[in-house]
């Protein structure tokens, strides 16, 4: 591990404090409104013995060990995650075999995501997309010099990422496969693929996507559903409807924290995939406006930071601070369309808020690894090597 010099400490600059705080910003108002969204939840299950306090508590401890490891990522330089960036994708498939292995995946709600550790359950979906953002970015520099050829860097990726498809589909996970390849696309985009190759790999994700809905009853009844979740508000729109009815109620200034109604056992999910539909309900626009503004900056000051790691040819530091962008900004894009009701019904947590441990650690990798890219590059404009 990089150990400072007492030289370096002096003249080492500081870290990103206004990212830190957005982030924290986030996981603090994570950790309310999952309290806020489940204590009734929780309150009235056997299977949670009752205890109000159940997700809060096991929140508060994901972020504890989230942070921890957060810390800990902080202070690994990138030239060691480029390096074991392939060996981490290698696991990542790995996990999601044994996720579909019975006996070993858990199921729940007739998707076979997890794997149980006893005292907790990890969904490796979550941590692929961690391996994957730092596999295309490292496979995009090894491969910079062929992006005009179709075989040597067209046809291994989308081999590798039909791969990861064909895995993910089968939990099913359709939502962090459409996450992953918005981050494989956007990430060779930014390393200069050529713009015929391109557009045929979106032509080909496109196809897919389609034939993917199309030839499953069950996607394209979502589809159907989304589209006019009102013609059957009991079945297939039940979830859209009451999520809609949260964003109604909570008008300009919501009504109040802890006085959501569709939480009390009417909107399925509400602490996890549908928690931001109780935000919505309870902090009102007000409280929208600010988590988009969050996430928003997040995005934005991550481009800021790969580009100004491109400026230094720290390439695959500069990729993955963008596909870190790219992943927080679609995932969080989706998760929002679908509790408003823009996007199809899809089981996809909103990054850095709702409620999983999975998701809540691997976020926080990923900033932690964005937080050190630009770390490295403030290194770099004081003269003083990464």
């Amino acid at each position: 591990m990089y150990m400072l010099s007492n030289r370096d400490k002096i003249t080492a600059p500081t870290y990103d404090r206004n990212l830190v705080w957005v982030v924290l910003m986030l996981l603090g108002l994570g950790l309310v409104m999952v309290y806020s969204a489940s204590i009734t939840y929780a309150g009235s299950s056997k299977a949670f013995g009752y205890q109000s306090t159940y997700f809060l508590v096991r929140h508060a401890v994901y972020l504890a060990v989230a942070l921890c490891v957060a810390f800990v990522t902080f202070q690994i330089p990138m030239r060691f995650w480029q390096r074991v960036a392939p060996t981490l994708f290698i696991i990542g498939l790995v996990l999601l075999v044994l996720v579909l292995i019975p006996g070993i995946g858990r199921q729940v709600n007739g998707s076979q995501r997890w794997i149980s550790l006893g005292f907790v359950n990890l969904q490796p979906s979550e941590l692929m997309k961690l391996f994957a953002t730092l596999y295309v970015a490292d496979y995009t520099v090894r491969k910079a010099a062929f992006m005009d050829s179709i075989t040597k860097s067209f046809v291994p990726m989308v081999a590798v990422m039909l791969l990861v498809g064909a895995l993910l589909l089968r939990e099913p996970d359709f939502g962090a496969f459409a996450v992953i390849a918005a981050i494989t696309m956007a990430v060779l985009w930014l390393g200069g693929m050529n713009g015929r190759i391109f557009s045929v790999l979106i032509g080909l994700v496109n196809a897919g996507a389609i034939l993917l809905v199309v030839s499953s009853p069950y996607r394209w009844q979502r589809v159907i559903g989304y589209m006019d979740p009102w013609a059957d508000p009991y079945g297939k729109g039940y979830q859209l409807t009451n999520s809609l009815i949260a964003f109604g109620r909570g008008e300009w200034l919501g009504v109040g924290l802890g006085a959501s109604v569709e939480k009390l056992d009417y909107l399925p999910e509400s602490h996890t995939d549908f928690l931001f539909a109780i935000i919505a309900e309870e902090l009102g626009f007000i409280g929208v406006a600010v988590v988009i503004a969050l996430f928003a900056w997040i995005v934005m000051r991550a481009f800021a930071v790969g580009k100004e790691a491109m400026l230094y040819e720290r390439h695959f530091s500069g990729l993955l601070a963008q596909g870190i962008g790219v992943w927080i900004g679609v995932q969080a894009i989706i998760n929002m369309g679908v509790n408003m009701g823009l996007l199809p019904t899809k089981g996809l947590p909103l990054p850095l808020l709702s409620f999983g441990g999975s998701a809540i650690i691997a976020n926080c990798i990923a900033l932690a690894m964005l937080l050190r890219v630009d770390w490295e590059n403030r290194r770099l404009a004081k003269g003083v090597s990464a």
